[in-house]
């Protein structure tokens, strides 16, 4: 049975589309079962009704056309209860509702299973038998197993709109949802960035020319047979006659009257060349893994081989000039940051791609340009999208298609008064962070890009909370020279002075890589990472630190910060390299004081050595991003669980107390530099909390100024009593969101409610 559930699955996912899939499935599953109907009924959210889909068994032409309500017949009743439901007879149930479209009269066994994704059900898999007998539990489990394990197709399906767009509906919009990599909105059209000589991420485009885009397959033709010719001689010395040959048949297989036909087909359709080469290669390679003959079956890694081979010559070839359209969606499986930096700025209205993290490099650089960008939104059909008009909700993490209008008008509002508001908290950059009351609090930037500069000092930064120094590391393909480093460094110094400006030392690990330096860990989150790499490496610690202190020549701002300190000994082991580093510079004649040196409170461990590390260190910086997710066990770049992940969670809020206390007891300071700080909402309990300084993006910052002036110390102090005593972290957002908008900040928490 294994082996059919493994068959069944495969060939679903090599359908070339879903309705294919569908009926795929119900045709496998019917003859697995050896019953005598499989239906597969999806849930319309649209339509409030659970439509069938593919059937094998009952009438053809019910298929798109029946459909039952949400709580109508043995099929909604299944998608209420969440389980399975095996009759011996149907007819003989209350909630059996009769559809007489679909000529199922004869069958009274029924078994359905509710076909579920992330907790949400998506369809009911049926199957019938005319004979009056209840399945047993290894055909139950079998119709379970298959479920759970296509729900995920389905799931795509789905998200993608694909699913009902057939049926004589309107055009409907399309919901995708991913992580917020920056806040805000934005409108546009979607341009695909997809890898070179990957054949699988090739877009569906029109053929501008279909004789040149023939000329373009012609001549990659000839270049691959030589290559293949080139091939096959080099060969002739290590293989035998039979290997030998394999090379004729890829010859064969580049003759013009056979894939290359089929090729030229589809642009005479009218499809791009590249795009018609994915087709043909896309059909072969489905139908030779559906062979039952293994050496058949190997077939298709010859021919993918080949189409790899034809679209590197293609695209080597034919580099046209991308042209961004005003107001582009740039959309990937993975934008690379340094993709983003080579394109035009001022044409990109927002970003989306299918994988990535809130904290990659690309979303960093996304915040620091103020591009509204959601990340690793799964579901997402790039080729299906490319040129089409996105809605990207950088809030809430959300991307949308097919828009409505009255949705477009909404947003369009959404942007303009964004756009007004940060507008209207211009004149506050001069302004102290100071609330109604005379409390004052330091308003800082996370920085890593020398981009970030110039807006940091805009929106009137008092200096650097968090100093990003991986970046420089992650942009090259070696570890960078201290001579580097000290003009990189310098630059930010340089540029703060005399504010002051908080370096973090080198922090990778986790979802933070070098590609020259790999760290292959089961789970990297609690391995190899951030302080733990350093010591063990002290070569590179004290090159960095040296870099560091070189820098501050003659500007004395430079703070000091270790990431991931989980004990006492660590963080006197890394004073003891910095010290070490700061006598070697003063020895060669460079006059710089020694700087203040803090660790970051970012794991449960130095939140009860809160007073122990404060003993020992200048002062101590909360990353709350790190904090949230080890405190939750909560992955916080895991979409499935991105719902679990809430920083405003009691034992999070009674954590962030308790450090500021610890801190504040040995007369240390001590601020936040992780995305709390950044959140308006959140960063008034912060100052309630009593932190001395707060480091966020520099978007954010205005913003947040906004808040701090428009309220009271002794208003926040009874909001943060009022939610210290609540034991539910989404009733505390609710909360804060109701008595924060009560107070005129509505407009300034926008953002955070619509998540």
């Amino acid at each position: 049975m294994l082996d059919t559930l493994r068959r069944i699955v495969q060939e679903v996912n090599n359908a070339p589309d879903i309705r294919s899939a569908l009926d795929f499935m119900a045709l496998r599953v019917r003859d697995a079962m050896g019953t005598e109907v499989c239906s597969i009924y999806l849930r319309d959210n649209t339509a409030e009704r659970y439509v069938l889909m593919a059937s094998e068994g009952l009438k053809r032409e019910a298929v798109g056309h029946v459909s039952l309500g949400f709580s109508e017949g043995l099929v909604g009743q299944v998608g209420q209860r969440e389980e399975p439901i095996n009759l011996e007879d149907a007819f003989a149930h209350p909630k059996f509702h009769y559809l007489a479209e679909t000529g199922e009269d004869p069958f009274h066994a029924f078994l359905g299973v509710p076909v579920m994704h992330h907790g949400e059900v998506l369809g009911v898999l049926v199957v019938q038998q005319r004979d009056a007998r209840r399945f047993d539990q290894s055909e139950e489990a079998f119709l379970v197993t298959i479920s759970a394990q296509l729900s995920a197709v389905i799931a795509h399906a789905h998200a993608s709109g694909v699913l009902f767009e057939q049926l004589d509906t309107p055009e409907r919009a399309s919901f995708y949802d991913g992580v917020a990599g920056a806040s805000g909105a934005a409108i546009g059209i979607a341009k695909l960035l997809f890898p070179e000589t990957d054949l699988s991420a090739v877009p569906d485009r029109d053929a501008e020319d279909v004789a040149s885009e023939i000329a373009l397959l012609d001549e990659a033709l000839v270049r691959v047979r030589q290559e293949i010719r080139d091939l096959a001689e080099r060969a002739k010395a290590s293989l035998g006659a039979e290997e030998q040959a394999l090379f004729d048949v890829y010859l064969r297989m580049l003759d013009r009257h056979a894939l290359p036909a089929e090729v030229i087909a589809r642009i005479r359709e009218g499809q791009w060349v590249q795009g018609a080469l994915r087709m043909v290669v896309d059909a072969h390679v489905h139908n030779f893994e559906m062979m039952d003959d293994p050496y058949l079956r190997e077939r298709a890694a010859d021919v993918r081989d080949l189409g790899r081979r034809l679209l590197t010559q293609l695209q080597s070839r034919n580099r046209r000039q991308i042209e961004y359209p005003a107001h582009c969606i740039l959309m990937g499986d993975d934008i690379s940051a340094p993709m983003l930096m080579e394109l035009p700025a001022e044409r990109i209205a927002g970003i989306v791609t299918s994988r990535g993290s809130r904290n990659s490099h690309m979303a960093i650089v996304a915040r620091a340009m103020g591009i509204p960008t959601v990340v690793g939104c799964q579901n997402l059909p790039l080729k299906k999208l490319d040129g089409k008009e996105l809605i990207v909700d950088g809030f809430r993490g959300r991307v949308v298609a097919n828009a409505s209008v009255e949705l477009k008008q909404q947003f369009e509002e959404i942007i303009a008064e964004e756009e007004s508001l940060l507008a209207g908290l211009e004149k506050l950059r001069d302004e102290p962070a100071q609330t109604e009351d005379g409390v004052r609090v330091q308003l800082q930037v996370n920085t890593g890009l020398m981009t970030d500069i110039n807006r940091s000092i805009e929106r009137g930064a008092e200096g650097v909370g968090l100093y990003r120094t991986e970046i420089p590391f992650m942009v090259r393909d070696r570890f960078p020279s201290e001579e580097e480093q000290r003009a990189i460094y310098r630059e930010q110094l340089a540029a703060f002075a005399p504010m002051p400006v908080t370096m973090r030392t080198l922090d990778i690990g986790g979802d933070k890589s070098l590609s020259y330096f790999p760290i292959e860990e089961e789970n990297p989150f609690l391995g190899w990472r951030g302080i733990r790499v350093t010591l063990d490496h002290p070569e590179i610690f004290i090159v960095q630190v040296r870099a560091m202190l070189k820098a501050a020549e003659g500007f004395d701002n430079l703070r000091i910060m270790l990431p991931m300190i989980t004990s006492v000994f660590e963080a006197e082991e890394a004073q003891h390299l910095i010290h070490r580093a700061w006598l070697e510079v003063r020895e060669e004649g460079i006059d710089v004081a020694m700087p203040p040196v803090g660790v970051m409170i970012e794991v449960p461990a130095s939140v009860y050595q809160a007073r122990a590390l404060a003993q020992r260190v200048d002062f101590l910086s909360v990353g709350t991003n790190d904090l949230t997710q080890y405190l939750l066990a909560v992955d916080r770049n895991n979409r499935q669980i991105a719902d679990l992940y809430n920083s405003l969670h009691p034992a999070v809020l009674h954590a962030l107390l308790h450090v500021v206390e610890q801190a504040h007891e040995e007369g240390k300071p001590v601020s936040v530099c992780g995305e709390m700080a950044g959140d308006p909402a959140s960063a008034l309990l912060l100052m309630a909390m009593g932190y001395d300084a707060l480091s966020m993006s520099a978007s954010n910052l205005l913003r947040v100024k906004a808040a701090v002036r428009k309220v009271s110390m002794g208003f926040l102090r009874r909001l943060l009593n009022e939610v210290l005593a609540m034991d539910n972290g989404e009733v505390i957002a609710s909360y804060m969101d109701l008595q924060l908008t009560k107070v005129g900040l509505g407009d300034l928490i926008r953002h955070r409610k619509s998540g």
